[in-house]
């Protein structure tokens, strides 16, 4: 999918609630306070499955010690629906459209699996005492001829034109083999910004975010993940095959709006 045609495809969803596969959900604004000294407000839109559906996650409570970011490598209604089939327990409470809109697909005070199988510290574990976000974001892109950039999804799915420098980021150098990579909009810093306060602020995670220096790293042991306690990234868990969050994430605007060292 373009770039350019994203916008219209994410309204589609927020006007019929209906997903890649064709599922329903119920969409509804919520707007709560966050519960941290600066205060404010945050929305979030309450995103349950139409047939009541839960069974990609589990309402089991857990001590939260630390949250996740992750990106998605599709487009909104593609990854509601993988983020909520049947059965699969793979999933994550929150997912944040290009838009900035924040869908909540169960309460963050349950879990479900997000980090994958051989994460370090353990995929039950580490998923048990963590809040996956996933912004919705296509991940790395490939070029072709004629300076056309692609999507993992082949060569006919084209993002952007090299052209295009608004919607990507070129990479000085490869990063897990890729230098093309998709960037998140100023919409999804903003709402990521927000819901890392109300988070924080709820479950009293500490807010710090993984060092500079870790940021595009794995954990180096199990006890090390175990005793991070913050806001990390799926790299941080995964040695191969996943690229989320990466470099095309700026960190920056996170600490900035978290107000960290300020």
């Amino acid at each position: 999918m373009k770039a350019t045609s994203i916008p219209q495809h994410e309204l589609s969803f927020r006007q019929s609630g209906i997903d890649s596969s064709g599922t329903k959900f119920i969409l509804t604004n919520e707007t709560v306070n966050i519960p941290d000294k600066a205060g404010g407000k945050i929305t979030f839109v309450d995103c349950p499955k139409e047939v009541g559906d839960k069974s990609y996650y589990y309402e089991e409570e857990f001590p939260k010690e630390r949250i996740v970011i992750h990106h998605t490598a599709g487009y909104l209604k593609g990854d509601i629906a993988q983020l909520s089939r049947q059965g699969s327990e793979v999933s994550v409470p929150f997912v944040i459209a290009r838009s900035g809109h924040i869908y909540n697909l169960w309460a963050s005070k349950y879990w479900s699996y997000h980090l994958g199988p051989g994460a370090v510290g353990g995929n039950t574990a580490m998923s048990q005492r963590s809040i996956g976000i996933e912004i919705s974001n296509i991940g790395f892109l490939r070029k072709k001829t004629g300076g056309i950039l692609h999507t993992s999804y082949g060569t006919n799915d084209v993002y952007c034109s090299e052209t295009e420098t608004a919607f990507y980021q070129k990479l000085p150098t490869s990063y897990r083999g890729e230098r093309y990579y998709a960037k998140f909009t100023n919409a999804q810093y903003n709402s990521l910004v927000l819901l890392l306060r109300f988070l924080t602020a709820r479950y009293k995670i500490p807010r710090t975010l993984i060092p500079p220096v870790k940021r595009f790293e794995v954990f180096g042991s199990a006890a090390e993940a175990e005793g991070f306690k913050g806001i990390c990234s799926h790299v941080n868990f995964r040695a191969s095959g996943k690229w989320d969050i990466g470099p095309a994430f700026d960190w920056a605007k996170v600490e900035k709006g978290l107000k960290i060292g300020q």
